[in-house]
Formats: structure tokens, C-alpha cells, sequence
């Protein structure tokens, strides 16, 4: 570089200078619950310890996040240093080669101490492309006190029917409580993980051994019809807007006796600051049906490394430290044990956890038996519990969940969705190719 020889140079040569040694800013997409909430406001800890990485935020819907990463990381943008994912992006954007490899951990990080099924959920061809925040599985959110008021008993293996039923007994619309909260948001991660994970409990499945789809099965009819009508009957007003945050904000005013959805919600339902009900919540497991096989959903919510990032070694250092130990234990201090983001590690599962957080033995045994290599009752062709592990599935399972939310509000019945889904599904997997 030439000598700078007016102030004006040596003010630029003093930042050039300054970018050099490593002042760098990433910018970090994530989605709007709680717990990357949680985080952001907890990486203020993380600047003061790395003053020459800045973190920008970007925090975003679920199915809004989905889109704009789906977009930029296909079309190589570069708009984003750290990509908040699942395993579905994961395993397909890893073997794409779009994703960093997670290599060289410190050797604090202790990688082993994240549990097989979530290491092996975030890697394609066995390379981790992404470290898991938190994972989950599905559970059974239920009012102890309305319950016991009722004279009803929660099994610990409830079916859908008998939740069905609980949820009728117990909606009071003119109270503004309802029985059963279920999401109804359209998309493939937002409605079709609640409702492809009832369906399997009810024997169904997305495709059979020749990929085929089949929704025009007595399983599939079986399932969304008894979403559609115990909805119909016993759900909120406008349970089709309806995803995560939407129920938990109901389930926390006193408005759901009963929500079935992620076992992360364990720690915001017992939270006093943000629960009215914190105090009569009880934990089962997620309901089943004919079967156990695929009722409960694995998931992991987890931070990547686009290919296209400029700042990859600091991006790994920030992913680093947010899924760290050194993390959880930030958590702990500030916000309590029972807040520690929950399904990854198994030291998180101390005596001491377990003691503080109600839900965390559910959450712990339904990972455990979580399997996505065999999802469902009968054999199927592809990975995933709440989801198909294939590029095509993102659109045909948005498609999907299009239908099913128009039957949920009357605009067309379940036969129509089933047919409509089937045909949808038919024509993406002819055009993709299927069988290859």
C-alpha cells in the first residue's frame, strides 16, 4: 500500500487498516421466537468479549425467514454471515455444497456432548453443516385446573380422539376459552408439521415405497377430518392465522385448555413474566392414534454458515459461542435454569434442570424414541417425521398447507383438499422426476 500523505488518506488508510485486523460485522438472520429473542439481547455479552465482530440483526416470521434465506442462499446474495435453519435446509443445502462445514470446534465446544440424533439431523454424508440452538420434539400443553374442575384425567399417552373429546368438554367460547389450539398458519413448517404428525399417528403417510402420494387414502381422510371438525368445534376464531407464536400467546392469556405443538414452548408456558397460567400447566406426551410411530416431530432449530459469507471465521466463532455451553450457562444466570435452550446437550439434562423444568423429561424420552429413518406405521421412501427430507418438498408442502387451511375455514371441504393435494402432489413429483 502507498504511504498516506494527507489527512484525508490517513483517515482512509487508518480504516482500511482497522477492517485488516479484523473488524468485521456479521449480519445474523433468525426467527422471532423467544428464544433467539433470548439471544439476541444476550449477545451483547458475546461483543464485549469480541469487540471486532458487530452483529446486525435480522429477525423475521418463520415462513418469512424460510423464504428470504431459501432465496438468497440458492441464488448465492451474500445478503447473510449466519442462516437460522432446520434440519431440512441442513442435510439438502450441506450436500449442495452451500453451507460451511462446521470443522475445527474448540475443543470446549465438546461436540459429543450434542446428542447423536441432532448431530446426525444437521449433517449430509456425515459433515456437520450447522450447530443446533435448541431441538424439540412435540408435546401436550394442557390446564391442570380446568381439568381438574372438569373431573377429566390427561392420560400420558393421550389419543387424538380423547383430546377431541377433553377439548369439547372444555370449550367455553362465551368465556373466550377454547379446547384445543392447534396451528393453522399455512406452510410446510408451520401447519403441515402439526398436521403431518397426526396423520401419521392416524397410519398415514406422505408418499408410499414408489412415491406416491396418498391423500386420497382412508388414513388421510381419517386425520384431517377430525382436525377440520374438532377444530370447527372446539377452536379458536381464526385458528387459520394461527402458527406457533399465535397459540402460545393464546395458551399464555388462559384462552386454550389444551395445545399440542413444540416442546421449546415448555420454558415460556411456566415463565410467570409472560404466562397468566404458568402455575396449572401440565405436560404429557404429543397424542397418538392407531399408532406411536411419527406422533411426535424432531426438529432443531440451528445456526449455519453460507458459502457466500465474507466473514466465515468470525460467523463460526459467533455460532460457536451462542450453541455453547458457556451459552447455556449465560442462560441460566440471567434468566433461570429452566430457560437453557433445551434438547441438544445432554449435560443440560442435570438433576438440577430437570428439577426446575416441569416439561423437560417429555421433551427428553420424545426425542429419544423420535426416529426419522421410520416415521411412520407403514414403510416409506423418505427421511423426516414432520417433513419430507427432498428439495421439492418446501413448495408441495406449502401447497399442501394452503388446502388445508382453506377446509379448516369452510372455503372448500376435506375431500376437495385431499384431491387437490394429491393432484398437486402428483403432477411436482412427475416434474421433479420421481422415482429416480
Amino acid at each position: 500500500m502507498k504511504p498516506c500523505i494527507t489527512a484525508l488518506l490517513v483517515t482512509t488508510c487508518m480504516t482500511l487498516s482497522s477492517v485488516s485486523l479484523g473488524a468485521q460485522t456479521l449480519t445474523i438472520a433468525t426467527v422471532n421466537n423467544s428464544d433467539m429473542i433470548r439471544m439476541q439481547k444476550l449477545s451483547k455479552a458475546f461483543e464485549s468479549e469480541h469487540p471486532d465482530i458487530k452483529l446486525n440483526w435480522v429477525v423475521l416470521e418463520e415462513n418469512v425467514l424460510r423464504q428470504r434465506l431459501t432465496t438468497d442462499i440458492a441464488t448465492q446474495g451474500g445478503q447473510f454471515d449466519v442462516l437460522t435453519i432446520g434440519m431440512y435446509e441442513a442435510a439438502l443445502w450441506g450436500a449442495k455444497g452451500w453451507l460451511q462445514p462446521m470443522q475445527n470446534l474448540p475443543t470446549a465446544y465438546d461436540l459429543q456432548d450434542i446428542f447423536p440424533a441432532v448431530r446426525e439431523g444437521l449433517s449430509a454424508k456425515g459433515t456437520l453443516y450447522a450447530l443446533p440452538f435448541y431441538a424439540e420434539s412435540s408435546m401436550t400443553y394442557y390446564r391442570t385446573d380446568l381439568f381438574k374442575d372438569a373431573g377429566l384425567v390427561m392420560p400420558e399417552h393421550p389419543t387424538w380422539e380423547q383430546i377431541g373429546e377433553f377439548a369439547g368438554k372444555l370449550n367455553k367460547p362465551e368465556q373466550e376459552q377454547y379446547g384445543l389450539c392447534l396451528r393453522g398458519k399455512a406452510g410446510w413448517g408451520e401447519n403441515m408439521a402439526l398436521i403431518t404428525t397426526l396423520a401419521n399417528g392416524f397410519g398415514a403417510r406422505w408418499f408410499n415405497e414408489q412415491w406416491q402420494p396418498e391423500f386420497t387414502g382412508t388414513e388421510w381422510k381419517n386425520a384431517l377430518t377430525f382436525y377440520v371438525d374438532t377444530m370447527k368445534k372446539a377452536g379458536p376464531p381464526g385458528a387459520s392465522s394461527n402458527g406457533f407464536n399465535e397459540n402460545l400467546a393464546l395458551f399464555n392469556s388462559g384462552k386454550c385448555a389444551i395445545w399440542v405443538d413444540a416442546s421449546v414452548a415448555g420454558s415460556f408456558v411456566t415463565d410467570k413474566s409472560q404466562s397468566k397460567v404458568s402455575e396449572h400447566v401440565g405436560f404429557t406426551y404429543a397424542p397418538q392414534q392407531v399408532t406411536d410411530k411419527g406422533s411426535a416431530w424432531m426438529y432443531s432449530w440451528a445456526l449455519a454458515i453460507p458459502t457466500s459469507s465474507k466473514a466465515k471465521d468470525a460467523a463460526q466463532t459467533f455460532a460457536t459461542w451462542a450453541t455453547s455451553k458457556e451459552y447455556g450457562a449465560l442462560v441460566a444466570e440471567k434468566d433461570g435454569i429452566a430457560n437453557v435452550p433445551p434438547g441438544t446437550r445432554a449435560s443440560t439434562y442435570s438433576e438440577a434442570y430437570l428439577q426446575a423444568a416441569p416439561f423437560a423429561r417429555v421433551t427428553l424420552e420424545s426425542l429419544k424414541v423420535a426416529d426419522p429413518t421410520k416415521p411412520t406405521l407403514k414403510p416409506v421412501p423418505y427421511i423426516g417425521i414432520q417433513l419430507v427430507t427432498i428439495p421439492e418438498f418446501q413448495a408441495i408442502g406449502t401447497q399442501v398447507g394452503k388446502l388445508f387451511s382453506a377446509a379448516l375455514i369452510g372455503q372448500t371441504t376435506v375431500d376437495q383438499a385431499l384431491a387437490a393435494a394429491q393432484q398437486t402432489t402428483e403432477r411436482e413429483m412427475k416434474r421433479a422426476g420421481y422415482p429416480k
